[in-house]
């Protein structure tokens, strides 16, 4: 299907630009966004690229620019929640307002944006809703405790709507990168530091400082993935980007299952006699 509408949240930059610009190429149209539209300007000097104002944390803003969108292209096919934030520090490190704000964003953010697009999807009996997640939506890093908590709530989220919107013609897509050279390690939030997690917390701090501009993984490439994706009949519910992610994914699962068969009898011993 081309000429389709896109609503990509988070558009400055990284995943967002790159979709942007992809699905522009390929054909469709698009309303990039992004909490400050000026950063947006690049963007609408291509054709089929216009732009405009969200910011995931304001409802009003949400609803406006849907609205924009519904002005422009009169419908929306295809939306993607790409605006997103880390927080970095372990648990006792970061507080409770660093942990509230990196779920506005990531996780109820998302949420807000979702609900707004999904009945619109629902009534035309179509559209795909994709959700920038993460390897770290499905498996853990000292340090990312907040950035996962999000994450996994956006999983949990997503996949439970996939199944509630498939009757109705809508796919859900959950994208989870490695780590991909972008600007997202420049843009995080460090928390305080105790020097109790030195060797946990702090080690991570230090691998994203050693990764920055090193990260494996082309976002070009990436977002190349991501339309294959979208333009299968049959699109995965979860879909993996990076060498680092299959591999990472991969090993974690092992590990899940290799506990679940130790603990295996002890499990199974509290059936009803």
């Amino acid at each position: 299907m081309q000429n389709r509408v896109w609503l990509i949240t988070g558009c400055s930059s990284g995943f967002g630009r790159e979709l942007a610009l992809a699905a522009a190429a390929a054909g469709d149209r698009v309303m990039a966004t992004a909490r400050r539209p000026e950063t947006l300007t690049p963007l609408t000097r291509h054709d089929g690229i216009r732009a405009t104002t969200l910011d995931v944390t304001d409802p009003d803003s949400i609803r406006t620019a849907v609205t924009e969108t519904l002005d422009a292209y009169g419908r929306i096919d295809v939306l993607v929640n790409n605006a997103g934030s880390l927080v970095l520090g372990a648990v006792e490190e970061f507080t409770m307002a660093e942990l509230r704000q990196q779920l506005e964003v990531v996780f109820f953010g998302a949420a807000e944006v979702t609900k707004a697009v999904v009945p619109l999807m629902r009534a035309q009996g179509s559209g795909t809703i994709v959700q920038m997640s993460s390897l770290g939506g499905r498996k853990t890093y000292p340090a990312f405790g907040a950035y996962h908590a999000a994450k996994w709530a956006l999983e949990g989220f997503s996949e439970t709507l996939a199944a509630e919107v498939a009757p109705h013609g809508v796919h859900v897509l959950i994208v989870e990168p490695g780590a991909f050279r972008t600007a997202f390690n420049d843009n995080k939030h460090v928390t305080r530091e105790l020097a109790a997690y030195r060797d946990t917390a702090g080690a991570t701090r230090q691998l994203t400082v050693d990764l920055t501009d090193a990260e494996p993984n082309d976002p070009v490439k990436g977002a190349a993935a991501i339309l294959t994706a979208v333009d299968s009949p049959h699109p995965p519910l979860r879909l993996l980007l990076g060498g680092d992610a299959v591999d990472g994914l991969r090993a974690h699962h092992e590990a899940l299952l290799a506990e679940v068969t130790a603990w295996e009898q002890l499990s199974r011993s509290t059936a009803v006699a």
